[in-house]
């Protein structure tokens, strides 16, 4: 056994036997055992020699999740601090940001996002995209160079749509005109190529790296951290390392770090391929089901396939009903994810590498017959 069904077949022996069909990695993939593992022994050494010693002694293992990070980002290790997950990640860059308070980011940007930046004080202009929601880059230099911004904002991969954006055009185009692009790679890390010159790059542990809930990561540039403010309190630690300073889950940390690790013993090419590969299988078995539109184009390289209804139907309700009757996990993602974009929820499936053909057949055959 060889390639594509080899590292499903390993990532498939490295967890727990899925209680169903698990399609929704782009929300929450299936930790590993040894990620569990690692997080219940920290939790141990914790009860045996206070949370604080075994934080330090944990240190080996975080620093390996960091420089695991930084391989993925194009970064060091030295530039990526711990958070509690993408949100807090953004809400802490934007706290500190140095600059004018002025953000151009995609039609669909996140919901969330959108909030943080309007929290934050940030006034926020569009970038010119095509029908898919991606971005145009020989437009985008236009707008930028004709009225730059303080901050670029890029979500690699929506939440709401599978749909890769041309992140190292954008980063180029930004280093052009000097505006510090910033990636927000919650649905991208793991799940596509998040090597690229970007000032900052933020993700969760618990989507495509397959981590725990409640830990993400910030990666941010020396050229961009030496400039972010430092709050008084400070005193020998940089505003990056302030960031990541206080109280914190160092077991999900723990965990997260093990993730990495298995995700670059894995290949993260490998990886890559095969997801994009399932994303094909997925579209092509969906083309036909009547009441719903493939929004992706079918060799679009994600994992990620969305369905709008044509019909009425209800993504929600279908969503419970997989579940309930058929044992399969999905997404229903409503407008608030893409509230400047989307008129109507749809239905999100989103496998991992494990996933099989039968797997995804099964899914095909349970939405025709609850359509």
């Amino acid at each position: 056994m060889s390639g594509p069904e080899a590292l499903a077949q390993s990532w498939r022996a490295a967890r727990l036997p899925a209680a169903g069909v698990h399609l929704d990695s782009a929300a929450c993939s299936r930790q590993s055992v040894a990620a569990i593992d690692a997080a219940a022994a920290h939790a141990r050494h914790e009860s045996e020699v206070g949370g604080y010693v075994a934080a330090q002694a944990a240190a080996s293992v975080l620093d390996a999740g960091r420089a695991g990070v930084a391989a993925l980002t194009g970064m060091s290790a030295a530039d990526v601090v711990f958070t509690t997950g993408s949100g807090n990640a953004l809400q802490l860059l934007l706290g500190v940001w140095p600059m004018e308070r002025t953000v151009a980011c995609l039609p669909g940007e996140y919901g969330p996002n959108l909030a943080g930046f309007a929290a934050n004080g940030f006034s926020r202009r569009s970038l010119p995209v095509d029908s898919l929601g991606r971005v145009d880059p020989d437009a985008a230099r236009t707008a930028l160079a004709d009225d730059p911004p303080a901050m670029v904002h890029l979500t690699a991969v929506a939440s709401h749509r599978g749909v890769v954006q041309p992140v190292a055009a954008v980063a180029e185009i930004c280093r052009e005109i000097g505006v510090p692009l910033i990636v927000d790679a919650a649905q991208a890390l793991a799940h596509i190529d998040c090597v690229a010159d970007a000032d900052a790059v933020y993700s969760s542990s618990r989507k495509w790296l397959a981590g725990p809930r409640g830990v993400g990561v910030l990666a941010v540039r020396p050229a961009l951290a030496d400039l972010l403010q430092t709050p008084e309190w400070a005193g020998s630690l940089s505003a990056l390392q302030c960031l990541e300073f206080g109280e914190a889950n160092i077991a999900t940390r723990v965990a997260f770090s093990v993730a990495v690790g298995l995700h670059l013993a894995a290949g993260p090419d490998a990886v890559r391929q095969r997801l994009g590969e399932l994303g094909r299988q997925v579209r092509t078995l969906l083309a036909d089901v009547p009441g719903w539109r493939v929004v992706e184009p079918v060799d679009e390289p994600t994992a990620i396939t969305t369905l709008a209804p044509t019909e009425g139907t209800d993504p929600a309700q279908v969503r419970a009903r997989l579940i309930a009757e058929y044992g399969i996990v999905t997404t229903a993602a409503g407008i608030e994810r893409a509230p400047l974009e989307m008129t109507t929820p749809v239905l999100r499936v989103s496998p991992h590498v494990d996933a099989s053909i039968e797997d995804l057949e099964a899914f095909v055959t349970a939405l025709r017959a609850l359509t």
